[in-house]
């Protein structure tokens, strides 16, 4: 397909809220069932969130990971004025990983912790933000499909190399070293410092 025959913009970013609202809803369905069942159960409300407080914990990152992915994805798609085929199916490939978040969502709140429940759930966070990277590169290579300047994708760029290293170091440390566990994550606060050390050794 030819940047002139390009889809308009509007429908994908249409297309991406409406899917993104679907995964967010889809992480709270575990715990509305595990309501159901305390209530039929007879449990007190102080026990219910003892209880589960690992799919409270699980849901609230996922909420906010999947929320800051958005955001992210709004920033970098609202100068976009056309989308050509490449960038459609890197948006796709993009919605995959965060329709399909929920999923080892649920085994984080409800199982036991092991290596490739971790490898399920950071593993998709790697991948959301390769295909992020991935849409910056493309659109850097195609400058007339965005009304946005080059120095701005290439900072948001290396922004996303910073995240998918951080997860990739986080990722074995969940899955090993369980006294810490899923608070690997929290790696993610040096984001900020990592961004600007690569920047330097860019420049």
């Amino acid at each position: 397909m030819t940047e002139q025959t390009a889809f308009a913009p509007e429908r994908l970013k249409a297309f991406v809220d409406a899917v993104v609202a679907i995964a967010m809803t889809l992480l709270i369905l575990p715990l509305l069932e595990s309501v159901s069942d305390a209530a039929r159960e007879g449990s007190a409300t102080g026990a219910f969130l003892v209880e589960h407080r690992g799919q409270i914990v699980s849901f609230i990152l996922s909420f906010v990971l999947i929320a800051l992915f958005w955001m992210e994805h709004h920033r970098q798609y609202e100068r976009v004025l056309r989308v050509t085929s490449p960038l459609l199916f890197i948006n796709v490939a993009w919605m995959l990983t965060i329709v399909w978040l929920p999923v080892p969502t649920a085994m984080l709140g409800q199982m036991d912790t092991d290596p490739l429940q971790a490898l399920l759930y950071i593993g998709t966070l790697i991948l959301t933000q390769v295909t992020t990277l991935a849409g910056k590169l493309y659109l850097m290579g195609h400058p007339t499909l965005m009304d946005l300047s080059a120095e701005k994708l290439r900072s948001g760029a290396i922004g996303d190399i910073a995240a998918i290293i951080l997860f990739c170091v986080a990722l074995p440390i969940a899955a090993w070293v369980h006294v810490v566990g899923y608070f690997a994550l929290l790696l993610l606060v040096f984001s900020g410092p990592l961004e600007k050390l690569l920047d330097r050794v860019r420049r």
